[in-house]
């Protein structure tokens, strides 16, 4: 009891820090940052996207690493931390398609291109989606853990090809921090900062009230067949 009273006190702050940072990048957002020569204020969704999509690649990372974790030691809270990890990472590359797609119809006069980044995204969305869906679709939960331990595992191949790849292949996406900043403005750049450590707080915060959750739910289920006996 002790130990989820301790997530949720640092879920708490978590999700404070990450409103306050939030507030924070308004203004540098709106204000601070400077506006793009070529495409203006719509430019702005940029410090929405770029941490949608960094800390979305950040999350399945977590995936990877909790599956491991579980494969060698079965702790049912690695397991429930990859799940949580895998949620909000979907959620976040859904939101970095949606955005990225807002902003390539004024940047390239259309919503969507077969560009390597791109593609690799949505690659990479449908392997989670089906990771999330494997993990629904199995009744027996001591096999759904270990299959979806070796997905998470297998399904990382991927990400670091998402993030590579704009450096791979000729691709139309700007690869942000190149050799010379991606082009981006020093004031630029210190708002890429400051809203990738707002939105590094909140995601923490979710992922760790998720898997708190998630650890509720398993004592649940497992107290509810204890009574049935």
């Amino acid at each position: 009891m002790s130990n989820n009273l301790k997530s949720v006190n640092l879920t708490a702050y978590l999700a404070i820090a990450g409103a306050l940072g939030l507030c924070v990048a308004q203004y540098f957002i709106w204000i601070y940052a400077p506006l793009e020569a070529t495409m203006g204020i719509l430019q702005k969704i940029f410090y929405i996207h770029l941490p949608m999509a960094w800390w979305g690649l950040i999350s399945f990372f977590i995936v990877f690493c909790a599956s491991i974790g579980f494969l060698i030691t079965r702790k049912q809270v690695l397991d429930n931390l990859a799940q949580s990890s895998a949620e909000i990472g979907l959620l976040f590359a859904t939101l970095a398609l949606a955005t990225g797609s807002i902003w390539a119809r004024s940047a390239w006069n259309t919503w969507w291109t077969w560009d390597p980044r791109l593609s690799t995204t949505l690659v990479m969305w449908f392997i989670y989606a089906g990771y999330l869906v494997l993990r629904q679709a199995m009744d027996n939960p001591v096999k759904m853990r270990a299959v979806s331990a070796v997905l998470g595992i297998v399904a990382f191949l991927n990400v670091p090809l998402v993030f590579l790849s704009a450096r791979m292949w000729r691709s139309i996406h700007p690869a942000v921090f190149g050799s010379s900043g991606g082009g981006l403005e020093p004031e630029m750049l210190t708002t890429v900062f400051v809203c990738l450590g707002a939105w590094g707080f909140l995601t923490a915060a979710v992922i760790i009230f998720r898997t708190t959750q998630l650890q509720c739910r398993d004592r649940l289920r497992n107290l509810s067949v204890f009574v049935s006996y």
